[in-house]
C-alpha cells in the first residue's frame, strides 16, 4: 500500500485480517557517552516510523553491530536494557534479535506495527491549505556535535536526550484526534528534508515560519559558532534548490552570513535523531492540537502552512 517512492516512514502492507502491517528498521551510531541511553535514543528513533505512519508498533527485532574486542559486553547489557525500556514504555514486545561483531558499535530495532483502515497517513495524503504542526524541538544533530567535541553544557545535553527518549506516541494520538491526514518523522533528513518528500508526494507546495520554530537550549548558538555536522550541512545543500526566501532572494546550499534568518535555516536542516513528528492537521483545527500537545508537555508549535505550488518558502 505504501512502498519507497516518496520516501514514507515506513511500508504498509494489507492484511487479510483487517489491520494494515507496517515495517520498518532504524540503526544509529552512539550521538551520547551513557549507553542506556544510547540504547532508549535509538528504539525510540526506531519506533517513531510507525507513529509517523498512523500506526502503532506491536513488536520488534534487535539489531545489534557491537566491537566486543573493544568494549566490555556490559556496554551492550546497558544499550539493550535501554532498548527494552523504551519499548515497555511503549507496550511494545522485544521478541529477539541480531547481533553481529563489527568495529563501529550501532543499535536500532526492525519494528512491525498495525494501523486501522482509514487511519493510514502518508506523504501523500497532505491537504491544501493545512497547518504544519512540529511535536519536538530541533537541534539534536547540533547537539549531539557539540557533546562530542565537548562543548555541550549538562543542560543543554540533558535536554538533548530527554527529547530523544521521548516517545511520539502521544504526538500521534493527539494527531489522530485532530484529523490529521498525513505525517512524517523528523530525522536524518532535518525539517526541511523531510517536508520536502511530503509535498512531493502529496503536490503541493508549503510556507515555513522560521521565527515559531522550538529549538533546543543552545542549539542557535552552537550552529552560530560553526559547530554543525556534516549531514545537516549535506541536507542544506540538497533542499536548496527546492527552496526559496519568501522575498525572493535564493536560498543558498552556504549560509551567505551569519544572520538570524541564515542560522534559523541551517537549523532547520539539521539532521536529527529522535526527532519529533510534523503533522499536517486543518488550519482551523491546528490551535487546539497544539494547546493538546502541549499538554502532554512536547513543545509542540505550528511552524508551516502546506499551499499551492512545488516550493518550499522560508519566511
Amino acid at each position: 500500500m505504501v512502498d519507497h517512492e516518496f520516501s514514507d516512514d515506513a511500508a504498509v502492507v494489507h492484511h487479510t485480517a483487517g489491520r494494515d502491517l507496517v515495517l520498518t528498521a532504524d540503526v544509529i551510531t552512539p550521538l551520547v557517552d551513557d549507553p542506556e541511553a544510547f540504547g532508549a535514543i535509538a528504539a525510540t528513533n526506531a519506533l517513531s516510523d510507525v507513529w509517523a505512519m498512523g500506526g502503532e508498533p506491536r513488536f520488534a527485532l534487535n539489531l545489534v553491530f557491537f566491537p566486543d574486542d573493544q568494549l566490555p559486553i556490559e556496554v551492550l547489557d546497558a544499550i539493550l536494557a535501554g532498548g527494552a525500556r523504551a519499548c515497555a514504555a511503549a507496550g511494545v514486545a522485544v521478541v529477539g534479535g541480531h547481533s553481529v561483531r563489527d568495529p563501529e558499535l550501532k543499535f536500532g530495532l526492525s519494528v512491525t506495527g498495525e494501523v486501522a483502515p482509514g487511519a493510514l497517513w502518508s506523504n501523500r495524503t497532505a491537504q491544501h491549505g493545512q497547518a504544519l504542526i512540529l511535536t519536538k524541538a530541533l537541534g539534536t544533530g547540533i547537539i549531539g556535535q557539540a557533546i562530542k567535541k565537548g562543548l555541550a553544557s549538562p543542560e543543554a545535553a540533558n535536554a538533548a536526550i530527554a527529547s530523544m527518549t521521548t516517545l511520539n506516541q502521544g504526538g500521534a494520538r493527539v494527531g489522530h484526534a485532530h484529523g490529521v491526514t498525513a505525517a512524517t518523522d523528523v530525522t536524518g533528513f532535518g525539517l526541511l528534508g523531510h517536508l520536502r518528500n511530503i509535498v512531493r508526494g502529496s503536490s503541493l507546495g508549503a510556507r515555513v515560519f522560521l521565527d515559531q520554530l522550538p529549538l533546543l537550549p543552545d542549539a542557535r548558538d552552537h550552529i552560530a559558532a560553526g559547530v554543525c555536522p556534516a549531514g545537516s550541512k549535506t541536507n542544506r545543500a540538497y533542499v536548496a534548490p527546492l527552496a526559496k526566501w519568501a522575498d525572493g532572494t535564493p536560498f543558498t546550499a552556504e549560509p551567505v552570513d551569519g544572520s538570524d534568518r541564515e542560522l534559523l535555516a541551517s537549523l532547520a536542516c539539521d539532521a536529527q535523531t529522535s526527532g519529533g513528528l510534523l503533522l499536517c492537521v486543518a488550519a482551523d483545527r491546528a490551535a487546539a492540537c497544539i494547546a493538546e500537545l502541549r499538554d502532554l508537555g512536547l513543545p509542540a508549535a505550528q511552524v508551516g502552512e502546506l499551499c499551492a505550488g512545488t516550493w518550499i518558502e522560508l519566511h
